[in-house]
């Protein structure tokens, strides 16, 4: 008979997350099965309104962060939450354990296309985010809503897959996830970029002539899914053109991406700095992002710098 692979939620506890924290990673997970529902039921169109950043929203990003506010306020366990598609810092318990950061539907501007999207969480402890680093995450996951859907996460134990199955389990896919030092693949954005930084084009140029594979689709949480996936391979978005200091935001994208590539034994940088160690400012805080296998990835820092 086939070895059983444990729930997410058995996993959680054989490696020995805090029942506190196991039970909102779970709320959300439970949140992001009705996300996985809604991209599969639900019309892509424009719902006519725009985020703080002024970003026309499709009814599947006011529906996916519908859903996630819902299952965080339920749970009790969240004293505050952050979401790219809110104006401000939402409060809910200040007795609450934990407070949640999140992308609610990132790669939203390709869903009418029916590409791959996806959902990005960081959680930390207490209340106050601002003056934070996003070194001090005690957990961070991401789903991926494609052919199947797959959740990934890590509390500080090595980073983990999970697939949903059949019945509705999110079950373990594959354990420690990680990251060698040599890329087969590269996923470049904003090559408006390399009209004005020099360093940045050679860089591309580079790549294109050493053999290495392109892989990228406009969603942040496919593109670094396929490097740690794949066990390689960088992902680099340069701040240039409309988007001087960087096009990502470190709260809802590069701080729990961050936090995740670190733990799989890979590196993420600002390019002068790591993403863990950037101060949060602003919740529309904006950054670099260099990440992936290390030894490239400080390769590329001391090109571009």
């Amino acid at each position: 008979m086939p070895v059983s692979r444990p729930s997410l939620s058995v996993h959680l506890q054989e490696t020995g997350a805090p029942d506190t924290l196991r039970h909102l990673i779970l709320e959300v997970a439970r949140a992001c099965k009705y996300i996985h529902y809604a991209l599969r039921t639900t019309e892509a169109g424009l719902a006519g309104t725009f985020n703080q950043y002024g970003d026309a929203q499709v009814k599947l990003d006011v529906i996916s962060n519908d859903i996630i506010a819902r299952h965080l306020h339920e749970s009790r366990l969240v004293a505050s939450f952050i979401s790219e598609e809110e104006q401000s810092v939402i409060e809910l318990r200040d007795d609450a354990p934990y407070s949640v950061v999140f992308d609610p539907l990132d790669g939203s501007s390709v869903v009418d296309t029916n590409f791959t999207v996806g959902t990005i969480v960081g959680i930390y402890a207490g209340k106050e985010l601002i003056g934070r680093t996003p070194r001090e995450q005690v957990g961070a996951l991401y789903v991926l809503y494609g052919p199947r859907t797959l959740l990934v996460y890590s509390t500080g134990n090595g980073v983990h897959e999970f697939i949903l199955d059949e019945m509705g389990e999110f079950i373990l896919l594959h354990g420690f996830l990680g990251i060698g030092d040599n890329p087969k693949s590269y996923s470049v954005g904003n090559l408006v970029a390399t009209k004005e930084n020099a360093a940045y084009r050679t860089l591309v140029e580079g790549w294109m002539q050493s053999g290495l594979t392109l892989r990228y689709t406009g969603c942040m949480v496919t593109d670094i899914h396929h490097v740690l996936s794949k066990g390689n391979g960088i992902f680099v978005n340069i701040g240039g053109g409309k988007y001087p200091h960087g096009k990502l935001r470190l709260v809802f994208e590069c701080g729990p991406f961050a936090y995740l590539v670190e733990q799989a034994g890979g590196m993420a940088s600002t390019g002068k700095a790591p993403i863990l160690d950037v101060k949060i400012e602003s919740i529309d805080q904006r950054t670099n992002i260099i990440v992936g296998s290390m030894k490239e990835v400080e390769r590329v820092c001391g090109l571009l710098n």
